[in-house]
């Protein structure tokens, strides 16, 4: 049973920003459940009316819930709703540029690049499309999952890699590097992530690692 208290302030700012009791009311089930496999099963089951997948739906559209589990801007709306007093606003953060322009900066411009003594010559721009670039990074952090300071490392000791594969193998190894619009959509940070977590890093030109790296 979850129980909503809510008074016309609330509602007002709801209303405002396109927001439904019901999309509230499974916010605050996958909150208590701990998860979205409860409501899996319900808009699974053919006795349930297919009107919740679209709830759902818009759920996700609006960047409440992602992956199974409820985003910064999902929590942000039931701490709103937590507030107390007859005059509420709901007012939603806005992302800040900086993060963005942090992990812009470390993204390299093209596949030319020095190192170690050596030129590098390449052929491609790898920064592409970079309005559409902001909003993907800001929907991946609004997941909650990575931070904007894991983004940069993990693109660093990417680049970093690549950079001493090609000291080696006499070889410019950046030139397989993702644009910046492909890095984001194939999630290409993710693994770099975990090594980061295991104790990874860059540090001087070299990668310091607890672990060996293919």
């Amino acid at each position: 049973m979850i129980e909503l208290k809510l008074n016309p302030s609330h509602l007002n700012e709801l209303f405002k920003k396109g927001y439904t009791l019901e999309m509230v009311y499974i916010l605050k089930m996958i909150k208590n459940e701990g998860g979205l496999a409860i409501w899996e099963n319900y808009i699974e089951d053919e006795n349930y009316s297919p009107k919740w997948q679209n709830v759902f739906n818009t759920l996700d559209r609006k960047g409440l819930i992602s992956s199974m589990k409820i985003t910064k801007d999902g929590e942000e709306l039931l701490d709103f709703l937590s507030t107390e007093g007859e005059s509420v606003k709901l007012v939603k953060k806005k992302p800040s540029d900086d993060n963005f322009e942090k992990w812009w900066k470390a993204f390299p411009s093209t596949d030319s690049f020095d190192y170690k003594g050596r030129h590098f010559s390449g052929t491609r721009s790898l920064k592409a499309k970079k309005e559409d670039c902001k909003v993907k990074l800001y929907k991946i952090l609004n997941e909650g999952e990575y931070t904007i300071d894991e983004m940069v490392k993990a693109l660093e000791l990417e680049i970093n890699q690549k950079k001493e594969a090609s000291i080696k193998s006499n070889s410019n190894k950046l030139s397989f590097f993702q644009n910046s619009m492909t890095y984001l959509n194939n999630f290409t940070h993710e693994s770099f992530i975990e090594l980061i977590r295991k104790g990874e890093k860059v540090k001087e030109g070299t990668i310091q690692s607890n672990e060996t790296f293919i």
